[in-house]
């Protein structure tokens, strides 16, 4: 159970992941010494170096593997995390989930951004879960901090204060539909025609998915998907509540992504502190009883209306950790 529970992205049967092949390069050829550069020709050498690795190293790498772009006109507020893995269908591996939880934790601090898009570059794939290939190097010490990792950046996700869109256009697996569960809203693509992505999605939890399934689609139903590690297509999702909207696939392969657009275009005119509490009034009271839900409620429409609702102390001892922790300023 701990090995299935910890095998984040891994799915059995008839679903391969395909994770990129690191390449690797030298200078010089096998069994040759390089001349030692000397004096001017030294320097020449140490520049032309320094230059490199500015141009191919870690920078350039993590910027390629997310695309972090902010829209402007009458896009404003919104912006789009892309993930851009190609040759490992953009499969979570160390660096990009820390590119990830870097992103998340400047744009929670952002009052501008009013909406997040997550979505794919890639072309027929969302995510394929976690890298495989890189996992396989791992010692068991670190395959344990990696899913920890996981598990931390989808939350950090989770709690981001402003609506958040998952635009499914291809397959979500293992992880990679883990990470749109902690979206608010998940848009697939569907298609019947011949040619064009059919958007699957299918898990096996190891990042917050026996946790998010549940809360989702029901118990029994999040019970049934798991232990069968079925593959649901997007108009079966949507029939279970996995997602909230599907869309004919388009030509280009992204009409999950054009229809989370003009969702979050229809959030951009609503008050920004108003949608902040909205989230946290909506995330808090589902983990809590009726009646604290409605007092978590009232503490969050106080933010709205400058009502003191500190004057009332049971409401203050409740409260006022679950204000701190969400960091709302009007």
């Amino acid at each position: 159970m701990a090995a299935a529970l910890g095998g984040l992205g891994l799915l059995q049967g008839r679903v391969r992941l395909a994770a990129a092949v690191a390449a690797t390069s030298s200078l010089g050829r096998p069994g040759r010494r390089a001349p030692v550069p000397r004096g001017a020709a030294a320097a020449a050498a140490a520049a032309a170096l320094l230059s490199a690795g500015r141009s191919y190293g870690s920078e350039a790498k993590e910027e390629e593997e997310l695309r972090v772009r902010y829209l402007d006109d009458e896009h404003k507020g919104i912006v789009v995390l892309g993930l851009n893995r190609s040759q490992a269908k953009n499969a979570l591996n160390k660096n990009l989930l820390k590119m990830m939880s870097k992103a998340v934790d400047a744009l929670k601090s952002d009052k501008k951004v009013r909406t997040v898009i997550f979505r794919s570059e890639v072309p027929g794939i969302f995510c394929a879960g976690a890298d495989l290939k890189e996992r396989a190097k791992m010692h068991s010490s670190e395959v344990s901090s990696f899913v920890s990792k996981a598990r931390a950046t989808i939350n950090e996700m989770a709690n981001l204060p402003v609506p958040t869109i998952a635009a499914i256009d291809g397959t979500a697996l293992g992880g990679g539909l883990e990470l749109a569960l902690a979206c608010d809203i998940r848009v697939a693509a569907s298609s019947a025609k011949m040619g064009l992505v059919e958007t699957k999605l299918a898990i096996i939890p190891g990042a917050g998915g026996t946790q998010r399934l549940p809360r989702t689609i029901g118990v029994s139903l999040a019970k049934e998907l798991i232990f069968s590690a079925r593959i649901v297509d997007g108009e079966e999702a949507k029939s279970i509540g996995l997602i909230s909207h599907v869309v004919e696939q388009n030509e280009a392969g992204d009409a999950a992504y054009r229809r989370a657009l003009a969702l979050a275009r229809e959030f951009l005119p609503q008050g920004p502190v108003a949608m902040r509490v909205a989230k946290l009034a909506i995330n808090q009271g589902m983990e809590v009883d009726l009646v604290t839900g409605l007092a978590i409620e009232e503490a969050c429409y106080a933010q709205v209306c400058n009502y003191d609702y500190m004057e009332k102390p049971r409401k203050q001892a409740l409260l006022v950790p679950v204000m701190k922790h969400a960091e709302i300023q009007p």
